[in-house]
């Protein structure tokens, strides 16, 4: 684990998005980067919320954050997402405030049935590169999204961290035996929401289902499952298919390859830089199902492994969480700086900006 700071930051960790099914659901990364931050030393609070596009849910959770950081009992704001860092601002000046970009709150949210940017996703983009503008530093997860941003905001690019630990290779028979899943067939594993129109999974059994059916591949979902289970699917499946419309940094496929998964996907986000130089991986050129089908076969027919794992383990958690307490002192001992060269006799900034 990351050594710890000699004084631990505090941290006031804010989020519309966790985890809330009790199988885990989305968001995972988030308590699990809190989890690595603390094993680093860093003292971490976590403040969830719903959001739900509701005025009244951010009103109230602004005043929240407000009253948590009248207490002074911390060093900086971090948010997750744009639209949590809504709510700490405006942010005491003595506690600075970074905020971690994900993907549709500055790519633009699409809408769930026919995945076209909606009036509300424009919005959010704009009200994200609004909170862009006023942090202190902004995180994104992959080098694509700094375009997005306004002229001027610099970004740091630290993706979500992998639970090496946990994504990690195993005997396909084994993996197959704990799922109950047959052993004589090519397993090809979607892991998304299946009614997303964003994810496309009508796509991605469209494209299984044009697989030669000499081949005799099933279309495997892993959604609505522990995610504890996730990487057992990935060991028992002979490939992953990706084939969303919009991803910021999908963890998704950065997993399969930590589970050495042949990956085959649309180019989108950045996948594309994700699958350079790994062997028996596809990006797909277009996304018509028929292509996909041809990679797709293409993979089950070497019915081998990647070389995938090689590739992410500069992305392990502990390397991430390092990048980001870095982050946090870099920015303290800035502010801190800044204080010292006050001049004698000028008064200190009051409490709210």
């Amino acid at each position: 684990m990351t050594a710890a700071p000699e004084r631990p930051i505090r941290v006031l960790m804010v989020t519309s998005e966790w985890p809330r099914e009790s199988w885990g659901g989305t968001a995972t990364f988030i308590p699990r980067q809190a989890e690595f931050l603390r094993a680093a030393g860093v003292h971490v609070d976590v403040f969830q919320f719903r959001g739900r596009q509701r005025a009244w849910n951010y009103a109230r959770a602004w005043a929240d954050v407000r009253r948590r950081l009248r207490t002074g009992a911390y060093d900086l704001v971090h948010a997750q997402f744009g639209q949590s860092g809504l709510v700490a601002l405006p942010r005491p000046k003595r506690v600075p405030l970074i905020v971690t970009l994900r993907g549709d709150d500055l790519l633009g949210m699409l809408d769930d049935t026919d995945g076209r940017l909606t009036l509300g996703g424009r919005l959010l983009a704009r009200l994200t590169r609004f909170v862009a503008r006023r942090a202190d530093a902004v995180i994104v997860v992959s080098e694509h999204m700094k375009g997005f941003l306004d002229a001027g905001v610099e970004a740091h690019v630290i993706p979500s961290g992998l639970d090496l630990a946990r994504f990690r290779p195993m005997p396909r028979a084994e993996a197959r035996a704990r799922l109950g899943l047959p052993h004589d067939r090519r397993l090809v594993l979607f892991v998304g929401r299946p009614d997303l129109a964003r994810k496309r999974a009508d796509l991605a059994k469209r494209a299984v289902g044009l697989v030669d059916p000499a081949l005799r591949a099933d279309f495997v979902l892993g959604w609505g499952v522990p995610h504890a289970d996730i990487p057992v699917y990935m060991n028992a499946c002979d490939a992953l298919v990706f084939t969303s419309i919009q991803e910021g940094s999908p963890n998704v496929v950065k997993e399969a390859l930590a589970c050495d998964l042949p990956v085959v996907s649309v180019a989108v986000g950045d996948v594309p830089e994700r699958l350079r130089g790994v062997d028996n991986c596809e990006l797909c050129p277009d996304d018509r199902p028929e292509t996909i089908a041809r990679a797709l076969e293409r993979i089950l027919q070497r019915d081998a492994r990647c070389n995938g794992r090689a590739a992410v383990t500069p992305l392990a958690e502990e390397a991430m969480t390092q990048r980001v307490v870095a982050l946090y002192q870099s920015i303290l001992d800035g502010r801190g700086a800044r204080a010292h060269a006050q001049p004698p006799g000028v008064p200190a900034p009051c409490a709210e900006s």
